[in-house]
């Protein structure tokens, strides 16, 4: 599997080193820094020189490698190295050079942990921390109690998770956040409109609940007879991916989200779609050359959800000549001003409500060139925030809680819709 693991710094200095087998030497080190971190004209982040396979992740000022000699699975690699800085960040706050120097004792247990003769092992952060942890040194019987609860989460079915976990009120967290993407042509035709979603989810529940999640999903729906008349509130989910306690065998099978959640934070499952958006926001622009020394523009934006619902922190970015001396414009809500740094009017609006569309006219006023150069017109751009609203339709329809005591639990769900990629051009 993996041979070796090195952390550079941006001049190409080996700041870890740690060889797994016996099949590379130490100063393999030197040719990645030659061939690829001197080389600015690599860009893949996959480079094979001779029968040796580097396979390298820029983070900060660092570059994270993995090398093999073996046809191992670059995808596999590519994951252990992003586990490898979200467990840096954990443990130091922000994995930079800095991190890395002042706690490189404490990295090298980490990978001796969490890589096993190049094999990944477990790379839980909960687990890691219950015994390898910088601080105080506890005593022996709290010691060797630890010790069993670890052995038993690092080699149970559920790594993620302790089993003695005791809250007094027991309480889950969802949270759906989508990124919608929008490509808007001059003739107000879609090109591109998809949205990526993912569902974070706070758990505060003793001992080892099961859950099973349900979501409006139109495979899981029209499966079931007595579901087909609501199928046109279903939402047709292209892909999708789950944190590795979802039981995949039972999602294969029926469509069923089951789980034993990690105690705290965690991300279920992202997801993307493409089918029935429902955009959020309407933008019609008009924007007009009057001969070589004005341009006239006439933005409207309309919300299309619900007059129930409202926007938060609306921005409308409007591109402008690379010529332009001053620019008067006026709005119907908010706030808007020429920023001369980004050529571009910023349109600023605190709170939209839903249902409603306001208006910007303005004028720039443009020097005069020598060569005179047609204006490329970039997109408009827009960024936002839409609680409780989701663009593609996705609704959790249940969120059940399984546990030998039959507590009784609170569940609360909250939807948000926010701005990915959002351009419409003029």
């Amino acid at each position: 599997m993996i041979s070796a693991f090195f952390i550079y710094n941006q001049k190409g200095e080996v700041l870890i080193s740690r060889l797994y087998r016996q099949d590379l030497k130490r100063s393999i080190a030197d040719i990645f820094r030659i061939q690829v971190i001197s080389n600015t004209d690599v860009r893949s982040p996959i480079i094979t020189l001779g029968s040796t396979s580097f396979f390298h992740v820029r983070h900060e000022n660092l570059y994270i490698v993995a090398l093999t000699k073996w046809n191992a699975n670059a995808a596999l690699i590519f994951e252990f190295c992003y586990r490898f800085i979200n467990i840096g960040r954990s443990y130091f706050g922000k994995l930079d050079e800095e991190a890395v120097k002042a706690n490189f004792v404490l990295i090298y247990e980490l990978l001796d942990e969490v890589l096993d003769f190049g094999y990944p092992q477990n790379s839980e952060t909960d687990t890691l921390k219950m015994y390898i942890t910088t601080e105080s040194v506890k005593s022996e019987r709290a010691m060797r109690e630890d010790s069993a609860k670890i052995t038993i989460q690092a080699t149970g079915a559920t790594s993620w998770r302790r089993s003695d976990v005791k809250y007094r009120k027991n309480e889950a967290f969802i949270d759906v956040i989508e990124s919608v993407n929008l490509l808007l042509s001059t003739q107000g035709n879609v090109l591109r409109a998809d949205v990526a979603g993912q569902i974070m989810m706070r758990a505060y529940l003793s001992g080892t609940p099961e859950c099973k999640f349900g979501l409006n999903d139109k495979v899981l729906l029209e499966k079931d007879p007595s579901n087909r008349r609501k199928s046109s509130n279903t939402v047709e989910i292209d892909d999708c991916q789950f944190h590795q306690c979802v039981k995949l065998g039972k999602f294969d099978s029926d469509r069923t989200i089951s789980f034993i959640p990690p105690d705290g934070e965690f991300e279920l499952m992202r997801y993307r779609t493409s089918d029935n958006i429902n955009l959020p926001f309407r933008v019609h622009p008009v924007v007009t050359e009057i001969g070589k020394s004005k341009i006239e523009y006439k933005i409207l934006v309309k919300a299309n959800f619900s007059s129930k619902l409202n926007a938060n922190n609306v921005v409308l970015t409007i591109p402008t000549p690379l010529n332009t001396a001053g620019v008067t414009c006026s709005v119907s809500a908010g706030k808007a001003k020429y920023v001369p740094a980004e050529n571009s009017i910023v349109w600023k609006i605190q709170r939209f409500q839903g249902q409603s569309e306001f208006m910007l006219t303005g004028e720039a006023n443009l020097t005069a060139m020598t060569h005179k150069k047609a204006w490329s017109r970039p997109p408009i751009s827009m960024d936002f925030q839409v609680l409780m609203f989701t663009s593609s339709g996705l609704l959790v329809r249940f969120l059940k809680v399984f546990e030998k005591s039959n507590y009784q639990s609170v569940k609360w769900v909250r939807y948000m819709t926010k701005a990915g990629n959002y351009q419409i051009r003029f």
